[in-house]
């Protein structure tokens, strides 16, 4: 029986709601630029960038050893939601992490070094987007 799970996570962010949600939804292709530490590629599998059902591939390093993710978008404008940001303030926002996993394999791990690596990415990401935000 394969088991399964859900990790949630709110990481504080000082960049607007609006800056992030436009960064995770239609600008991924900056991430490497952004985040190349964590993020070495972004490329659209099927669809386009902005499109809901699109696919992508991600290649990431996750704990020193490359990896590649595909991911298909849902995405709903009116709540800002792809990666859930919830404004909190004009300045800052909190970005909730959602991470719903099952594993393929009983003796595999459960995935908690993927949700450490998702909030450091999303924490990385906000210095990119106050540095934006600083220049407009």
């Amino acid at each position: 029986m394969a088991m399964s799970g859900t990790y949630v996570a709110e990481v504080p962010l000082k960049g607007s709601a609006e800056k992030h949600y436009k960064r995770w939804r239609s600008q991924n292709n900056l991430f490497p630029d952004a985040i190349g530490h964590h993020v070495q590629g972004v490329t659209v599998h099927d669809g386009d960038w902005e499109s809901h059902g699109s696919i992508k591939s991600w290649n990431y390093t996750l704990d020193g050893k490359p990896e590649v993710i595909k991911e298909k978008r849902e995405i709903d404008d009116e709540k800002m939601a792809l990666t859930y940001f919830i404004p909190k303030s004009k300045e800052g926002c909190v970005c909730k992490v959602t991470l719903i996993w099952e594993k393929r394999k009983e003796d595999s791990p459960e995935p908690v070094n993927y949700m450490k690596f998702v909030k450091s990415l999303v924490a990385d990401m906000d210095d990119h987007v106050l540095k934006g935000q600083n220049k407009a």
